[in-house]
């Protein structure tokens, strides 16, 4: 069995992934989705970019067949001849080479239990002046990855290229470099990160070794774009696993399992003194109440909420609805969605303010502007804080005068926050996707968020196929009109 560089970022993130992808029964993986491509293609961008600004000389190995020794000894081939940078190089070692040869490592990943080899593929290899085996020099890994900043696992898998390296050319592990968006270079100190490499091989071998299957947890952020999200989910579902109920964070949920508290029945049932002294009375009474809500499938008023609720969601004769869809990749938010209530008349008008292409950013903004200044009274009814906090970043950019957007801002209303501050619903997450659904509400598109909209925005960049703006603003059009359903389901429960 191989430990790749790949098996140790999967197990720094999700223990569990990287467990299935060993393991588990490729059947029952989930299709791959489109977002993630479109990922994969934005990474290959970026290090293709990165390339030519910084290592537009690299080389790569050349090889006929696709065996990973082979590559090993073609890359190598390669640093005996002093190549000044190796693009897409792979290092190998074999248990056999590790039992034999005394690594210059600082730590040693491998007990004489563990028969493994190691394969790593940075994404690439440096030439610096030094002593290495292969002459006046040695070689040092750049990992360049899309994210924002230097995460855990980027350093871990860094840390492992250092160790096999080290190893190869007979020197101590080089320090590697991260390259992230923007091309910012960051230095891994391989002294705090060599020793957390080797207690995440030696757990990672120990799991592996002895078929200890992790335990499920549901971690929304985390395991949505997971190809065996759906394979965990039925897990969890059948075992009425805690981490479905909103608020049980892993470090939260151990503490609930160190008093016995195993099940979402546990917790509805659970003495609220002993929660109490351990997660604080305010956290144990608000989980309580999710778990009773959960069981019983019906929503709860929160008992400390004794608002005004005509007050804090306003009903006027013009009220607005707003949704965005943003393209992260290009920092830019391409459609406005406004949905136009008009009560006398009891008609509703769907205001799409698209960006066709990039450049219309600030074209879509101003007609934005002019819209809902046409309803000066209207209420703005939005669903969590992204929409502000785009009104801050587009009145910066475009300079609209501060006074104009604290006006804008002022007739905001977030449903969200009155959402959680109020009741309590049988929902796993208080999305508006999640809300919507269960008071009734459901979107034309069964199946699709977000993400996918990002992906069908990128498609129309590249094809112009108008069938791919038509979803989109179908969706964003849904988004409006669950907000309003949304609102107006609160009222009436609150009323």
């Amino acid at each position: 069995m191989l430990l790749t560089d790949v098996l140790l970022l999967d197990y720094k993130r999700c223990q569990r992934r990287a467990f299935l992808n060993v393991y588990g029964d490729s059947l029952e993986k989930n299709a791959e989705r489109d977002f993630l491509l479109k990922l994969r293609q934005e990474n290959q961008l970026h290090i293709a970019t990165t390339l030519e600004k910084f290592y537009p000389h690299y080389q790569k190995p050349q090889y006929n067949v696709s065996n990973f020794e082979d590559r090993a000894k073609a890359t190598q081939a390669l640093m005996e001849q002093g190549v000044s940078c190796i693009y897409k190089g792979t290092l190998f070692e074999s248990h056999e080479f590790r039992q034999q040869y005394r690594p210059y490592s600082s730590i040693s990943l491998f007990g004489d239990n563990y028969r493994f080899a190691c394969l790593g593929k940075p994404t690439l290899l440096i030439k610096h002046p030094g002593k290495s085996k292969f002459g006046d020099w040695f070689y040092s890994p750049v990992s360049i990855h899309l994210g924002r900043r230097p995460k855990p696992e980027y350093k871990i898998v860094a840390a492992f290229y250092a160790y096999l390296l080290g190893n190869l050319q007979e020197t101590p592990p080089p320090t590697p470099t991260l390259i992230l968006r923007q091309q910012n270079h960051y230095e891994v100190d391989l002294n705090q990160w060599l020793p957390r490499l080797q207690t995440t091989a030696t757990d990672c071998l120990e799991m592996l070794t002895h078929s200890q299957e992790p335990e499920v947890f549901i971690s929304r952020q985390r395991c949505n774009l997971c190809h065996w999200y759906n394979h965990c989910y039925a897990i969890a579902q059948s075992q009425q696993h805690l981490s479905l109920v909103p608020g049980v964070t892993p470090s939260r949920y151990q503490s609930l399992l160190d008093i016995g508290v195993e099940t979402v029945e546990s917790l509805a049932d659970a003495c609220p003194v002993n929660m109490g002294e351990i997660i604080g009375s305010d956290l144990a009474n608000q989980l309580q109440q999710q778990a009773q809500s959960i069981i019983d499938n019906r929503a709860l008023r929160k008992s400390q909420f004794q608002g005004n609720i005509h007050r804090l969601i306003p009903t006027q004769e013009f009220e607005l609805y707003f949704d965005i869809e943003a393209e992260p990749e290009r920092n830019l938010d391409y459609l406005l969605g406004v949905l136009l209530i008009e009560r006398s008349t009891q008609t509703e008008t769907f205001y799409p303010l698209l960006a066709e292409n990039p450049e219309d950013e600030q074209q879509i903004w101003q007609q934005f502007l002019d819209l809902v200044n046409e309803y000066k009274d209207a209420p703005i009814f939005h669903f969590s804080e992204y929409e502000v906090e785009t009104m801050k970043r587009l009145a910066k950019l475009y300079q609209t005068p501060q006074g104009q957007l604290e006006s804008l801002l002022s007739r905001f209303v977030d449903l969200h926050h009155r959402v959680v501050t109020s009741v309590i619903l049988p929902v796993e997450s208080y999305s508006l996707k999640s809300l919507a659904n269960w008071i009734g509400f459901h979107w034309r598109d069964p199946g699709i968020g977000g993400d996918q909209c990002v992906c069908w925005y990128d498609q129309w960049l590249k094809t112009g196929d108008r069938t791919l703006l038509a979803s989109i603003l179908r969706y964003n059009e849904d988004d409006c009109r669950a907000t309003l359903y949304l609102k107006n389901w609160l009222l009436e429960f609150l009323g």
